[in-house]
């Protein structure tokens, strides 16, 4: 009787330490995955962006392309992947270029461009084959102009394009008459998610 006794509690020890084991381990898996899970969720605002979401330009009767679809407004401090060149919106840098009718003779980051975006500015862009006379006609209504921006993307499909928050046309050249009609519909526009935001105090180049 007495070896029966012992060896019951000889097997009764052994399952309460292995079931112990079993919850000490459950308990550390646990906090393993809720850890990285909080890291992962806390780590989105700060990581590179992806703002190749659903959506697409819809081009309307005066010319103007449209993007029907969701526009982040998220502040990241990395490189955001756009869905076009140049960018009609999405997450971006919490700097904005400085869009005071300043033009940049250098290519500047698409993310503190779209910053600009989002305070209204209109930003003229344009590739190697502009012509230069264009080029220079555009960069003199741009220094006349609050709100709006210039700058060379060689990336862009066509050599002048104009761009504002979710909206974007090429125009033909300086004389088209298409650059003052973007300009009065949507320089500081309805489109404008935070219309009277500033366009000083941003990053130079």
């Amino acid at each position: 009787m007495r070896r029966a006794e012992q060896a019951r509690d000889r097997r009764n020890r052994a399952l309460t330490i292995g079931a112990s084991a079993v919850v000490v381990a459950a308990l550390v898996v646990g906090g393993v995955v809720l850890v990285r899970s909080q890291s992962d969720s806390g780590s989105s605002d700060s990581a590179s962006g992806d703002s190749k979401g659903s959506g697409k330009f819809v081009t309307g009767a005066d010319g103007v392309k449209e993007w029907k679809g969701k526009l982040a407004r998220n502040h990241v401090t990395k490189a955001v992947e756009y869905p076009t060149e140049p960018p009609v919106g999405g997450d971006h840098n919490q700097v904005w270029m400085n869009c005071n009718g300043d033009v940049y003779t250098k290519a500047i980051n698409n993310v503190n461009a779209v910053h600009s975006l989002e305070h209204g500015a209109v930003w003229v862009t344009y590739n190697a084959k502009a012509d230069k006379a264009d080029v220079d006609a555009l960069a003199a209504k741009v220094k006349k102009t609050p709100y709006s921006l210039m700058s060379p993307v060689e990336g862009q499909q066509d050599p002048i394009m104009l761009t504002a928050w979710g909206h974007q046309r090429t125009v033909s050249g300086a004389d088209d008459p298409n650059v003052d009609k973007f300009f009065e519909k949507f320089v500081q526009g309805a489109q404008t998610p935070e219309p009277g935001a500033a366009c000083t105090g941003g990053l130079p180049q």
